[in-house]
């Protein structure tokens, strides 16, 4: 999937913002899942674009960061 494509599977998708992310702005990412993929992006500026991971791969990192945390 080249970049342009993700552009438009990430527009058509339902973002949420991280519960990590605290209410006065600051560093904050959003998330949004698909089938194929999750999608993180900044939500400061989403127009930037976003990466996609496996969502096994996306489980792995949420099973460290909690551990980590």
């Amino acid at each position: 999937m080249n970049n342009a494509e993700s552009s438009t599977v990430a527009s058509n998708l339902a973002w949420f913002k991280s519960s990590y992310s605290g209410a006065e702005g600051g560093e904050c990412v959003e998330v949004a899942a698909s089938t194929a993929a999750v999608h993180v992006r900044d939500s400061k500026n989403p127009e930037r674009g976003n990466f996609a991971v496996s969502p096994a791969s996306w489980g792995d990192f949420l099973t460290y960061a909690s551990v980590s945390a």
